[in-house]
């Protein structure tokens, strides 16, 4: 397939700002393959669609508070930093994005903090993903990273151009996130209020987690006409025992098995066995996932609207038939559905 066949044309009002009020009352459209059928719910109505020993898979990340300001040295000029990945605990090397990009060059030491305690030096400025910092701070690596989580912000996607509110850092958060990595929300896991997930176990479906902690590789747009030329940055996932006896159980008897969000069915298509049942991993993956493509575990899903081109939407398509996931987008636009991180929901059955 070619690129130009994933874009199209979305109005900047139906872009959401804002999350919705109440976690578990955004829209929902549900797509069924099988009948190609279209409807139109809130998310919270989810719950009609599942039974007793049902899985649900979400993906435990945590956004850690990425985006960070400081000075130059001597000329004092403000430097957006946005902390990509950690290469090295010991010696407090982070792969990071720095904006303005042209005012850095290797050598430049960069300011944080009031009290200006937090020092950086960039040591390499031609990586792929921008610049490598290496931070110099007088403490313990606990302490150091106690001062990062103080200086940090929410990072809210760029497209959200208001300044990040008290609200955001909550609500740019699932409410089972654990493990600290991302530098974005898994966001189909944001529609979940405590009352849904409670509701939903009261009628016996599992909750299976699984951990891929989000790089900003994810949200590229693809430049090449040719998709599968594209290459996907590598990101840290790991699989559980536990999460893979609940899912093969499932596989096993032919449950609804529901990756809840695109990462967390990138998870499961990187730890498939050779009988088409999933596998315990902890390391890296580059998964990349476009139609065609036979999907091994996940049977349903749950995602957000995603953006023209995107490696996202690719996912969607493969896993639902592109030709009615850009009927279901039309039908979206039309009805006001709100798109991207803060927006509405797609289940997928």
């Amino acid at each position: 397939m070619k690129l130009t066949q994933f874009n199209f044309e979305l109005p900047e009002e139906l872009l959401a700002e804002y999350p919705s009020e109440h976690r578990d009352e955004s829209r929902l459209m549900v797509l069924n393959r099988k009948d190609k059928t279209i409807e139109h719910k809130q998310f919270k109505d989810l719950i009609d669609y599942f039974d007793e020993g049902d899985v649900m898979v979400l993906n435990n990340s945590k956004v850690f508070p990425a985006r960070l300001f400081g000075n130059k040295e001597k000329t004092g000029a403000r430097i957006e930093v946005f902390l990509l990945r950690e290469l090295s605990e010991e010696q407090r090397l982070w792969d990071v994005l720095v904006d303005p990009a042209r005012k850095i060059r290797i050598g430049n030491k960069l300011y944080f903090g009031e009290d200006q305690k937090l020092v950086a030096e960039v040591i390499d400025n031609t990586t792929s993903r921008g610049r490598t910092l290496r931070f110099l701070y007088d403490g313990s690596y606990e302490e150091f990273r106690k001062k990062l989580k103080e200086l940090g912000e929410t990072p809210l996607p760029k497209y959200i151009k208001r300044e990040v509110e008290a609200n955001d850092k909550e609500r740019y958060q699932t409410i089972y996130a654990k493990h600290e990595g991302s530098v974005a929300a898994p966001t189909a896991g944001l529609h979940f209020s405590k009352h849904l997930l409670k509701r939903l176990e009261i009628k016996g479906v599992k909750k299976a987690e699984v951990t891929l902690h989000i790089g900003l590789g994810t949200f590229d747009s693809v430049e090449v006409e040719d998709i599968t030329k594209h290459k996907m940055d590598s990101e840290k996932i790991e699989i559980k025992e536990d999460a893979v006896e609940i899912i093969n159980y499932a596989l096993k008897r032919k449950q609804r098995i529901c990756a809840v969000g695109t990462t967390a069915m990138r998870a499961l298509e990187s730890s498939v066995s050779t009988n088409s049942t999933l596998n315990p991993y902890k390391g890296w993956t580059n998964k990349y996932i476009h139609p065609p493509y036979k999907f091994s575990i996940a049977n349903c899903m749950i995602t957000n609207f995603h953006t023209p081109k995107s490696t996202l939407l690719m996912m969607i398509s493969a896993f639902a038939d592109h030709d009615f996931v850009m009927k279901a987008y039309k039908e979206a636009i039309k009805e006001g559905y709100q798109f991207y991180s803060y927006g509405d929901a797609m289940l997928i059955i």
